[in-house]
Order: C-alpha cells, then structure tokens, then sequence
C-alpha cells in the first residue's frame, strides 16, 4: 500500500528530528549538573552546592560537561553511554529503594535519560552534529 505524500515527507526529516532530541534532551540534563554544581537555575533542596570530589559531585560533573557534548554532538557514543550508566546508576542508589514505581520514587526522569543516552549510544547523534561532520 502506497503512504500518502506527506507521510513520506514527515518520514523523511527523522534523522534531523533525532538530533533535535538529542539537543533538547542534553539541554534539559545539563540542568540537573549546574543546579548541583552552581546552583542554577536553582538551589539544590536544602540549599547550597555538592562537593565536587563526592559521588554527586562526579555526578554533576558528567551532567555539565558530558551534556554540553551530546548538545554538540561530539563523542556522542561513548558520552551517550556513560551517561546511561550514571543514570541507572543514579537510578538504581537513589529512587529504586523508595518504590517499585517510579512515580512514587522520584526516579522517572533518570529512567528516561537512561534509557534515552542508550539510545544515542546506539543510533549516534544525527546529521546536526560535529560528528557527523567529522565523517565526511
């Protein structure tokens, strides 16, 4: 059966939809890292920053500065990974005890970008990217 046109075109822009996800997605991450690390856009809960040299401080570490290379696209594969190992790390210490349910956990978002970073480890960045600049 043939699809109908704009089906077609709409098809045809998913490795630029992609790299828009991956965009938006490490924008929103990053978030998490400068909150920890500088307290912006807010405060951490009770106030204050992490000490860098803790586990939530490496954390936060790979939030900022492994975020801001999937917002670029470079490296995507390798980051991608490690940053879904630190969220189902992440996962896994701090919301898993709580609840089966990650509603009633806190832990949806880590099983979101853990599951999204799997992803881009996978399927790589998309043409939007130093990456794929890289390649030709």
């Amino acid at each position: 059966m043939n699809q109908p046109n704009i089906i077609l075109k709409w098809q045809s822009w998913a490795p630029q939809l992609r790299s828009l996800l991956r965009i938006v997605a490490a924008i929103v991450f990053i978030q998490s890292g400068t909150m920890k690390l500088f307290g912006i856009p807010m405060a951490m809960p009770g106030g204050g920053t992490v000490n860098l040299f803790s586990e939530i401080g490496l954390a936060a570490i790979l939030e900022v500065f492994g975020g801001a290379l999937i917002v670029i696209g470079l490296f995507t594969r390798p980051v991608a990974f490690i940053l879904a190992g630190e969220m189902a790390v992440a996962y896994f210490q701090g919301h898993a005890s709580r609840s089966f349910w990650t509603v009633a956990n806190g832990g949806g978002p880590a099983v979101i970008f853990c599951f999204l970073w799997l992803y881009f480890s996978a399927v790589g960045a998309g043409p939007w990217s130093i990456d794929a600049k890289r390649k030709k």
